[in-house]
């Protein structure tokens, strides 16, 4: 009886944790809506237009304030990526600047970026990245998508576990999810000055002001001289996602490739050992012989 009430009582636990409310202001924060990603699942891959699209928000809007300090230029070519051709990355690690040094002189000093460097970060470091946003330094892109989640409770995180219908891409679905949560807030809600109302954040108030709006940035136009997707807030925030889920595990559709092989493989040895055992074991019969005569008798 003490095993089941303690049962009962985690699962009631569970439950009520699973729904989120700020201690602050009292309004409940809702899990992000889940999208639609190429990378979902065990066969996802990666749409090399979108991280290319993703890669150009980075660029012209989050790296003014986000550093990307683990991804390297050559990163942008490698299989499995946004698709750029080597030259293109060396045209455009050329376009920064990164510091170096000492030289012979023992001075640092600063020369035009090559495919082997890394981003360089819009601050000197992270005190200075905070003095410039209002005392937190914003945080690196890196492997921001595989850091952030969100709660999703009983019986959600049971199944968000099991290998062909897993969810990994709670990261992404927040990030997005905060892009489009900027809004006005509700009645009667104190708002401080240099924070922010935002429908996903955690405790509702976020101190980054809203970075996207829509026709903010130009994407590449098709045929009819239209964008070849829609320069929304949506589709930016979605482009971005992706290419910070990219980001945060470059090497993931080689890593699927090599899952699936290995299982692929145990499960032919496994079919095999069973043949050899039934092969090895075909003389031997159901009994072990002499040992239980009595099973062995004829009539």
């Amino acid at each position: 009886m003490n095993t089941s009430r303690i049962i009962a009582s985690t699962l009631l636990a569970t439950l009520l944790g699973s729904a989120s409310v700020s201690a602050e202001d009292g309004h409940s924060t809702p899990n992000p809506p889940r999208e639609k990603w190429s990378f979902a699942g065990i066969f996802g891959k990666f749409d090399e237009a979108q991280l290319q699209r993703g890669f150009q928000i980075y660029r012209e809007v989050c790296s003014n304030c986000h550093s990307m300090n683990l991804v390297k230029f050559r990163n942008l070519a490698e299989k499995g990526g946004p698709g750029f051709s080597a030259p293109q990355v060396k045209a455009l690690a050329a376009e920064y600047k990164v510091k170096d040094g000492p030289n012979d002189s023992g001075d640092m000093f600063e020369r035009p970026g090559r495919p082997a460097d890394a981003f360089p970060a819009p601050f000197p470091n992270e005190k200075a990245a905070a003095a410039a946003n209002g005392g937190k330094a914003p945080p690196d892109f890196s492997v921001l998508a595989k850091a952030r989640t969100y709660e999703r409770g009983f019986p959600n995180f049971v199944f968000d576990a099991m290998p062909f219908i897993g969810y990994s891409e709670q990261g992404v679905d927040y990030i997005h999810a905060v892009l489009n949560g900027y809004e006005d807030a509700p009645k009667g809600m104190d708002v401080p000055a240099g924070t922010n109302y935002n429908k996903y954040y955690p405790g509702h108030l976020i101190a980054m002001a809203k970075p996207l709006s829509d026709g903010q940035v130009s994407y590449a136009k098709g045929a009819d001289g239209n964008p070849v997707v829609p320069e929304t807030v949506e589709q930016y925030s979605h482009d971005v996602a992706a290419f910070m889920f990219w980001a945060a595990e470059p090497h993931m559709e080689a890593r699927k490739a090599l899952g699936f092989r290995v299982i692929l493989f145990l499960i032919i040895l496994s079919g095999l050992l069973y043949y050899v055992k039934k092969k090895v074991w075909a003389d031997v019969g159901g009994e072990a012989h002499g040992l239980q005569p009595e099973l062995h008798k004829t009539s």
